[in-house]
């Protein structure tokens, strides 16, 4: 286990990205941990940002600090990461398509990683960067059914016309290895923590955008029926514990698969209708050839991705975080039904 010479638990951690679904639960994490942490968020004025964050209760001896930066301003950047002992670096777009692809998924992940790097260097005081990409940067573009993928792999055929996700999170984790690369050892520690599709209590409204948006399709019955897809789940509450279990523990450079098990669409629809009969979730599944069809009118599903994703499934090797970070995960139907509690409670449903 790689260590820096006269790391302890103590010393500043920063958390970019803190009001973000998974940003939250780091920070939640830490501070039960008694951990210092400066919590970077883009507007410190907005409720929906900061209330959560400042509601956490504190271990002994932990303290919050919440900071206003730009990933794109590298002076806010800059400001943001002086002095603190660590890093883990959340902060990302978490959209799949937009108009401008370029400028609002790409731009803000490589830049604003690029960014984070150099404060790094010009802070002199950071000891590790824990990076938060995904399995997106693993995928890649064409795989077979029921294959498993793992750390080796890479999104590397991603381009910006057909998976600009992807060629975003690929992208910012190559930045940061070959940063780390080009230090030959003798810079921070580094590891990535790579998520699947993440679920679990949301925090704030603001957490139903990222990966719990496809639940609240089926609470919100915005589509009569479901379609034949698999999909790979891990809690948040576990990506939190892996983030911060490697600052300490596993292998400079690595690369750890979060990832818990899959679930068939139709099973999740099923869970949710089983946990509240009183919600209209639509449970009836279309068959395969009748979802083709769907998808070339659907205004965000082209026939190419349909033909690759659906009725087939996917595996990940998450065994290195078993084996080098301890990590044991929560069921991905548990993670499921944890989600939908919050979203009732608080009168999110419609968001």
């Amino acid at each position: 286990m790689y260590m820096p010479e006269g790391h302890d638990a103590g010393g500043l951690v920063v958390v970019t990205g803190a009001s973000g679904y998974i940003g939250s639960y780091i920070v939640a994490n830490l501070l039960s941990k008694g951990r210092a942490v400066r919590a970077t968020v883009r507007d410190s004025t907005d409720p929906e940002r900061v209330e959560h964050l400042r509601a956490l209760p504190l271990g002994n001896g932990g303290s919050l600090e919440i900071v206003e930066m730009d990933l794109l301003d590298a002076g806010s950047v800059n400001e943001a990461i002086s002095g603190c002992r660590e890093v883990i670096h959340t902060a990302a777009v978490v959209v799949l398509n937009a108009k401008n692809p370029q400028e609002k998924i790409v731009d803000p992940s490589v830049i604003g990683t690029r960014n984070v790097l150099r404060a790094i260097d010009s802070s002199g005081t950071v000891e590790c960067l824990v990076h938060t990409s995904s399995t997106a940067a693993i995928r890649p573009q064409r795989w077979k059914d029921g294959q498993v993928l793992t750390t080796e792999t890479w999104a590397d055929d991603s381009n910006i016309d057909n998976n600009p996700y992807g060629l975003a999170k690929f992208s910012a984790e190559r930045l940061v290895r070959d940063w780390h690369d080009s230090k030959g050892g003798n810079g921070p520690k580094m590891a990535t923590i790579n998520p699947c599709v993440v679920l679990g209590p949301p925090l704030s409204r603001r957490h139903l955008r990222g990966s719990p948006s496809f639940v609240m399709t089926l609470l919100n019955r915005e589509i009569p029926f479901v379609v034949p897809m698999h999909i790979s789940i891990v809690d948040v509450r576990d990506v939190a514990e892996a983030h911060v279990r490697a600052l300490s523990q596993g292998k400079d450079a690595g690369r750890y698969l979060v990832v818990s098990g899959q679930m068939w669409f139709k099973e999740i629809a099923r869970a949710i209708k089983e946990a509240n009969p009183d919600l209209s979730v639509p449970t009836r599944q279309v068959p395969y050839l009748l979802s083709l069809v769907v998808s070339i009118f659907h205004p965000k599903i082209s026939l190419s991705w349909a033909r690759t994703h659906l009725g087939k499934r996917l595996y990940w090797d998450a065994s290195p975080a078993e084996r080098e970070l301890g990590m044991e995960w929560k069921s991905p139907k548990e993670s499921l039904l944890d989600t939908v509690p919050p979203v009732l409670e608080n009168g999110w449903m419609g968001d």
